[in-house]
């Protein structure tokens, strides 16, 4: 299930609302170039900010679309552990594949308290667990040690690593079996080089067969054509983070003409100067439409609360 390009959906939204019928399009645009798996509702999702009426809607809708052609891994991971027990129950119950686990944020829990989380998370389902280390947003860092005592529980089946660094893969890699997949786009080839298996990608929203193709080729051993793709394709993973995730992969969907890029408060839209940039690099690969020039009214869109 957790192998190759996983994307990290957006959640669309049009006016301040969620936009159901750009959400039913854009999963089936990434199903229709390769994506091996649909992860809503994750930090691309802006899940911090959806209510659980729309988190279910989404969620729905991802399924849905999915059905009999790729797994659903659904983030339900909350600074709460019992939260984040009700979200995985709740995607168990909508027909979930999968669940992906954020380590809490903000209350900086010790490796203990870490290990008991996603143990009570864990023991509340059926569903695979994808543990997610990402100690960027979160100020905490799964360990490669407790990561192995938590491979032994038998509901946890992975972790998406985006830690930045490859050598803690590599690490957990050496105490134990659990699958690894990488949490970041310029990392993958790296990372799938040391015996990750795929990617749960930001970029594939916008280029979803090239981000397939790119975990093909690594896991065929076909180094070549890998390293090329990742060589051509690296500034756009780069350009897609020159602010925070997911203000500038909206925006390039937007670009596209794939959506109105609006994200919501906090969030804000990315600024002129850096939109400049992305847009330089969109063009440099054919996928501003029209090319060099902005899509729909030309318009920056603003955030939202709902």
């Amino acid at each position: 299930m957790f192998k190759g390009s996983m994307v990290a959906m957006v959640t669309p939204f049009k006016g301040g609302r969620l936009d159901v019928p750009a959400l039913r399009d854009h999963a089936a645009f990434l199903l229709e170039n390769g994506s091996s798996a649909l992860v809503p509702i994750g930090t691309t999702g802006e899940s911090p900010t959806l209510t659980s009426e729309e988190r279910a809607e989404v969620l729905r809708v991802a399924i849905k679309a999915a059905k009999g052609k790729a797994p659903v891994v659904a983030g339900t991971g909350t600074n709460d552990t019992c939260t984040t027990i009700d979200h995985t129950r709740a995607a168990e119950e909508l027909g979930a594949d999968a669940v992906l686990v954020v380590t809490p944020y903000y209350n900086k829990p010790s490796q203990e308290g870490l290990f008991r989380h996603f143990e009570a998370v864990a023991a509340s389902t059926k569903l695979p667990v994808c543990l997610y280390n990402v100690p960027g947003r979160t100020s905490v860092n799964l360990l490669p040690e407790t990561v192995a005592r938590l491979s032994k529980i038998r509901t946890i089946a992975a972790i998406k690593e985006a830690s930045g660094a490859v050598d803690q893969a590599s690490r957990i890699r050496e105490l134990c079996d659990i699958v690894v997949v990488s949490g970041d786009d310029a990392l993958t080839l790296a990372m799938m080089e040391k015996g990750a298996t795929g990617v749960i990608s930001v970029a594939a929203n916008v280029i979803p067969r090239a981000i397939a193709d790119l975990c093909a080729a690594a896991a065929a051993g076909d180094a070549k054509k890998a390293r090329g793709l990742h060589d051509r394709y690296l500034p756009l993973m780069e350009a897609l983070f020159l602010e925070t995730n997911p203000v500038p992969v909206k925006a390039a969907l937007r670009l596209m003409g794939r959506g109105t890029g609006e994200v919501r408060l906090p969030l804000w839209a990315m600024s002129e100067s850096n939109e400049a940039k992305l847009r330089r690099v969109l063009a440099d690969f054919a996928l501003t439409y029209p090319p060099g020039k902005r899509s729909g009214s030309g318009s920056r869109p603003r955030a939202s609360a709902r």
